[in-house]
C-alpha cells in the first residue's frame, strides 16, 4: 500500500468550545511518526460560543471561526470541511474536546436528541460507505455512533467512550453499543472499521491520552491496508 492518507477534522482551538489541544496534537504527532500523510479540515462557520479557558465561562458577544481557530494547531495547514471527498483519502480521524459535541454535533447541548451537522454526516457516511477506516476519540465516538446508529438507518456500530454510563446509555438509544474502555485501549469494530479511545472521557495524565491516541492511530492505519 501506498503511504496513508488520512483526513483529521478539527473543531477551534481548545477544549471548552473546540478541539481538545493535546489530542488533536496527540493524533497529529502519531500520524506523521507512523508515515502517514495528513490534511486537516474544519467547518468554516462560527462556533456555537467562546469559551474563556481561563476561567471557564462563556466570552458573551464574542464569535469566532471554527476553521481559522483550528489552524492554529495545524500550523496554518487546514481546509473547509466542505470540500473534503472520502475518495482521496484512506482514513478520518476525529479528535474530542467539547467542539465535538457542540460544534460538530448538539450532543453537548441536547443530549440523545442531538443532531450531527450535515457536512460531518456526509463525511462519517461516505468514509463509512467506500469502508474506510473512522477513528473516533474522547467524546467524538457520539457521532459516530449518531451517524451510523441503526435508530438512523445505519447498521449500528461498537464505540468506546470511557466508562461514562450518561453517554453510553445515549449511544446505546441510538442503536450502537458502548463499551467500556480505559484511557489507552482502544475498541475496534472490525466489521465497520471503526476504531474509538477514550482520552480526556478520563480525568487523565497527558502521557496515557497520548499512548492511547497512539494505538488508535496504528489500528486505523492497519485497517486501511486492509
Amino acid at each position: 500500500m501506498t503511504t496513508p492518507r488520512i483526513a483529521v477534522i478539527l473543531c477551534g482551538s481548545g477544549r471548552g468550545d473546540g478541539s481538545e489541544i493535546t489530542e488533536a496534537v496527540s493524533t497529529l504527532v502519531h500520524l506523521s511518526k507512523a508515515g502517514a500523510t495528513y490534511r486537516c479540515f474544519a467547518l468554516n462557520s462560527p462556533q456555537h460560543h467562546v469559551i474563556n479557558h481561563a476561567t471557564g465561562q462563556v466570552e458573551e458577544g464574542q464569535t469566532r471561526n471554527q476553521m481559522v481557530e483550528a489552524a492554529r494547531i495545524s500550523r496554518g495547514e487546514i481546509s473547509d470541511l466542505a470540500t473534503l471527498n472520502a475518495s482521496d483519502f484512506d482514513a478520518v480521524i476525529f479528535p474530542g474536546g467539547f467542539g465535538a459535541a457542540k460544534n460538530l454535533c448538539t450532543f453537548a447541548l441536547n443530549g440523545a436528541e442531538c443532531s450531527v451537522q450535515p457536512q460531518v454526516d456526509r463525511v462519517v457516511k461516505a468514509f463509512h460507505a467506500a469502508g474506510k477506516p473512522i477513528g473516533l476519540i474522547c467524546i467524538a465516538p457520539v457521532i459516530g455512533a449518531r451517524v451510523l446508529g441503526r435508530a438512523s438507518g445505519g447498521p449500528g456500530v461498537n464505540v468506546t467512550v470511557g466508562k461514562d454510563t450518561g453517554v453510553g446509555q445515549a449511544i446505546a438509544s441510538w442503536g450502537s453499543t458502548p463499551t467500556e474502555k480505559c484511557v489507552t485501549e482502544v475498541c475496534i469494530d472490525g466489521q465497520h472499521k471503526v476504531v474509538s479511545t477514550p482520552a480526556y472521557m478520563f480525568e487523565a495524565k497527558p502521557h496515557e491520552v497520548f499512548e492511547g491516541i497512539g494505538n488508535l492511530v496504528t489500528e486505523v492505519i492497519g485497517l486501511c491496508k486492509r
